[in-house]
């Protein structure tokens, strides 16, 4: 039996060990502020968005609970400042050859903490709110720089007004890694880094895969929406805070429906990158891609079930062309644009065996990855979770790599699997 499938075979039993009535809690900075139990506003766990959810989202944070309020001529600010820990611990096992000297997710990576955010956030006033990430751990792995000397990790502020019966408003945001869809985005289809059923991001989503639904990204969204629509209108830059300055010249559409069919929630939109802007070195750059998604969000029975699909293609870099900012990669340390469109496509489904407990997951990615030559970069991923809380989560994927890609003399570094095992707390 081989380390990875006896590393799949433990965590499996662990799961299994924990599949027992625990008690559920809910103690974010937004279930204090609201009152509400964090399965109020997600489906199945934290952080897929139900309907309710979207709608807090939508009226920019500022629903109210049971806080008090100060109030006064222009004014209505809750009583406390709500904040928030949110933090993953990571396992991390590849396949790949070990090098001596060299400890690498080939030998077995404990990444603890990978990700560690003081999270802030709620009513500003009556139209207004805020949220904020800050980083406690500035070299945390995963950034979109891959080591991160920020403090601030991301922060948007909302101004959001009923027009017409709409929520419409302009968002100002900023972000080291979730890219523009940050600004304001209420699928869990990938199309923000933060917003997606599994940790496998690049499997899960096709806008993850190419790199649209991450990155950096500031700027001011343009949005409206009610409870069958949100639209989002983007001017920004793949810039962040510190970075050399520029203006938000790129442009990004993103339009959605979300109607209901009986008892399932349902999802489906486009996304548009267009337009060029300064990048964080200085350099005019394309942002030219294309996203289509979709998801359905109900039950099968007695057990919740949601189902996402995404596809997703960046536009290549033609030789001496401008390079296209959404489909490149860094090779030591250099970026690298690719000459063919990068494209992908992706379908993944959770299934709540135990619900409100226990899921299975499921998920496929057909892709190609933009290259000149070994360009087919598929995926199939396994897995499951366990909410421990409502607010503490374990879960654990496998990823299954094949293609072109992966053919090739000598072989990937990190090999062709992938197991993550992961905690994840919000407290």
């Amino acid at each position: 039996m081989n380390k990875l499938l006896k590393t799949i075979l433990a965590a499996s039993t662990a799961l299994g060990a924990l599949a027992v009535a625990t008690p559920s809690q809910a103690i974010s900075n937004y279930a204090r502020q609201t009152g509400q139990a964090c399965s109020s506003c997600h489906f199945q766990h934290y952080p897929l968005l139900n309907e309710f959810g979207r709608a807090f989202k939508a009226g920019g944070y500022t629903m109210g609970g049971k806080q008090g309020l100060i109030d006064g001529a222009g004014l209505s600010l809750t009583e406390v400042l709500n904040a928030g820990i949110v933090t993953k611990i990571r396992y991390q096992k590849s396949n790949g050859l070990t090098v001596g000297g060299k400890h690498t997710s080939n030998d077995g990576e404990l990444q603890f903490p990978d990700e560690l955010l003081l999270e802030l956030g709620g009513r500003i006033s009556e139209n207004i709110g805020f949220q904020t990430d800050l980083s406690l751990n500035k070299n945390e792995i995963g950034t979109d720089s891959g080591n991160s000397t920020h403090v601030v990790d991301g922060m948007k502020i909302p101004f959001i007004y009923d027009v017409a019966g709409f929520k419409a408003g302009v968002i100002p945001f900023t972000t080291d890694g979730q890219g523009v869809a940050y600004g304001f985005e209420l699928l869990n289809t990938g199309a923000v880094r933060g917003q997606r059923m599994v940790e496998a991001r690049n499997t899960f989503s096709a806008q993850q895969y190419i790199g649209g639904g991450a990155g950096k990204a500031q700027g001011f969204a343009l949005v409206a929406s009610n409870s069958q629509f949100f639209a989002n209108l983007s001017k920004w830059s793949p810039r962040f805070v510190g970075d050399k300055s520029g203006s938000p010249t790129a442009t990004y559409l993103r339009v959605a429906a979300t109607p209901s069919y009986g008892d399932w929630d349902l999802g489906v939109g486009l996304q548009s990158w267009s337009g060029h802007a300064t990048n964080d070195g200085g350099v005019t750059v394309n942002t030219k891609a294309f996203a289509l998604d979709g998801q359905a969000q109900g039950k099968v029975g007695a057990m919740p079930l949601g189902v996402y699909l995404s596809y997703a293609k960046a536009d290549g870099t033609p030789a001496g062309g401008t390079p296209n900012h959404l489909n490149s990669f860094k090779h030591n340390g250099q970026v690298v644009y690719n000459p063919n469109a990068k494209t992908a496509t992706a379908i993944a489904a959770e299934l709540g065996v135990l619900p409100g407990k226990a899921t299975v997951t499921l998920g496929y990615r057909n892709a190609d990855n933009g290259a000149a030559t070994h360009n087919g970069d598929n995926s199939l991923m396994i897995g499951g979770s366990y909410q421990i809380a409502q607010n503490v989560q374990l879960q654990l994927n496998h990823e299954m790599f094949s293609g072109s890609a992966y053919d090739v003399t000598p072989a990937p570094a990190k090999g062709d699997q992938l197991t993550t095992l992961m905690l994840f707390a919000s407290f």
